[in-house]
């Protein structure tokens, strides 16, 4: 099944740059990527997206130039969005995108997740469903949307995600071997990526 990335990067990172500073980016900020070559941490996202993903995007606020910049080296559409809700930005993308057969929501800060686990999630996705990385029992990203879904999507609003969506469907389940679906960099430290 053919599916729309949707690539969130358009949060502020208040987290992060209350310890790094209020200038720092995390979307920007270099980090070693599972490859070994150093790229800014949304550059790695990216990276890690498969070929099979197509169509993507990428949901990111207008002031930030370089992120526009390395989505569309990427192949990326970017749509601009001057809300940071995570809520606000999936409803945003999956309207824009409205005519897809899926989405796959990807976290712009999760930059240690191997293309074979978001591979697998797409596998385990089908039209009426919910396809979520299973890693030591808990959830993970990215996470895989059915085409019914689109209305409920578009319907979410500020910095709710998708996850009460969850109740209303089969959610398939993706076991994989893979620490970096939990892994997102919300703190400088989490840019060194040591999995278990």
């Amino acid at each position: 099944m053919s599916i729309t990335a949707i690539v969130l990067a358009a949060g502020q990172g208040s987290r992060f740059r209350a310890v790094a500073g209020a200038d720092q980016d995390k979307l920007l900020v270099d980090c070693v990527g599972l490859d070994g070559v150093v790229r800014p941490v949304i550059e790695q996202v990216l990276k890690n997206l498969p070929s099979v993903v197509v169509d993507r995007w990428v949901v990111t606020s207008p002031d930030r130039s370089e992120v526009i910049r390395l989505a569309e080296a990427y192949g990326c559409k970017v749509l601009l969005l001057r809300s940071a809700g995570m809520g606000d930005s999936i409803a945003a993308a999956v309207a824009a995108s409205a005519s897809a057969n899926g989405w796959l929501v990807v976290l712009g800060d999760m930059p240690f997740i191997r293309s074979s686990s978001i591979e697998r999630v797409i596998a385990g996705l089908e039209e009426g469903g919910i396809s979520v990385p299973v890693q030591g029992g808990q959830y993970g990203h990215p996470v895989g949307f059915g085409r019914v879904f689109g209305a409920r999507l578009m319907a979410l609003n500020g910095d709710r995600g998708a996850k009460s969506l969850f109740a209303q469907a089969a959610v398939c389940e993706v076991v994989v071997e893979d620490p970096g679906v939990l892994w997102d960099v919300d703190l400088p430290h989490c840019l060194n990526f040591e999995p278990i």
